[in-house]
């Protein structure tokens, strides 16, 4: 079976097409023929070591972490899929990769792919929807009238947490280049903001959230926006004590990034605010309910550019660029 590995951590790090065995299937899991994979900023990430510390892989480990495809074979104990299933599908932080010719997934992890969506458009989803989902209804929940400010709009996460938070009904801000500025607007986007021409900490105040998507110094700047008792979510860090306890981490480990974000721990504090930072968690049951919005057509997918397997190198490096306006998707039909 032909699969994109990586074989080793380290900013020279080179993954690389490997023929692997052909992947069996546990009592709880069903074998997928994967048509499509979704990329993410981490694929990228993953192999330098970014992330080694909180994601464990067995090497050579199969990269990318969305899929789109169908049932082949299923599990003895598996009661809601069949062979011949059209699914779609996360697998981050599970240790196993989308990108190869067959994937075994978690029954938990899988849902029906949207009715309306090819297997294209709904690889596009599972990640960007995920973890949009369980910021703003599980970590965050937004509430009608609420203001969200969601950084780098025309992104993969930020084109569809624009069109969630509105669904939800929040008044939305993002930021995004000059060329994309109508583009975030027609997603749901009420304050678009230049990026390189202003600052959003100087434009904006009085919001209930920040979903930090950026990294450098733009989480501490968005402290500065949010009103008393307003929330910081970041994807990227800086982990805290309470994300190690969440995944069960060591004492250690706990310690460690308590130090990491004591900082930002320290200036929400003195502001009245909140800070925490979250992983997606794979869940069969919420994209299901994504699937209905997209199929009445109040959430759409977002796609820049469909890459063959074999240019799956070329797919990566073209996301690495930050130039993708939505999401980077590779086919494998």
């Amino acid at each position: 079976m032909k699969a994109f590995v990586f074989k080793r951590y380290g900013r020279s790090a080179r993954p690389e097409f490997a023929e692997l065995p052909h992947p069996t299937v546990g009592p709880d899991e069903i074998l997928v023929k994967v048509h499509a994979v979704g990329l993410n900023p981490i694929d990228n990430m993953i192999p330098q070591g970014t992330f080694k510390p909180l994601l464990k892989f067995e090497l050579p480990a199969v990269l990318g972490s969305d899929l789109a495809g169908v049932v082949v074979e299923v599990g003895s104990r598996v009661t809601r899929f069949r062979p011949g299933d059209a699914v779609y599908a996360n697998l981050f932080d599970l240790g196993r990769g989308a990108l190869a010719q067959c994937v075994v997934v978690p029954e938990h992890a899988a849902a029906l792919k949207p009715a309306s969506l090819d297997f294209v458009q709904a690889a596009s989803i599972p990640m960007v929807a995920l973890t949009a989902w369980q910021a703003f209804t599980e970590q965050a929940p937004l509430a009608p009238g609420q203001r969200v400010f969601i950084p780098a709009g025309s992104g993969g996460i930020g084109s569809f947490a624009i069109q969630l938070a509105r669904r939800l009904g929040a008044l939305v801000a993002t930021s995004t280049s000059t060329a994309n500025a109508e583009w975030v607007g027609q997603l749901g986007a009420e304050v678009v903001i230049d990026y390189k021409r202003q600052a959003f900490d100087a434009l904006l105040q009085g919001y209930d959230l920040v979903l930090g998507t950026l990294r450098g110094d733009a989480i501490e700047r968005s402290l500065s926006i949010l009103q008393p008792g307003g929330r910081v979510l970041s994807l990227v860090g800086p982990p805290d004590a309470a994300f190690a306890r969440a995944r069960n981490m060591n004492i250690i480990m706990t310690a460690l990034f308590g130090l990491m974000s004591w900082k930002i721990h320290r200036l929400a504090r003195q502001r009245g605010l909140t800070y925490g930072m979250m992983f997606v968690r794979p869940d069969g049951a919420q994209p299901t309910r994504i699937a209905a919005l997209l199929d009445e057509g109040k959430l759409r997918p977002v796609i820049d550019k469909v890459f063959p397997f074999e240019q799956v190198g070329e797919a990566l490096a073209y996301l690495a660029t930050g130039r993708a306006k939505g999401k980077v998707v590779v086919s494998l039909a």
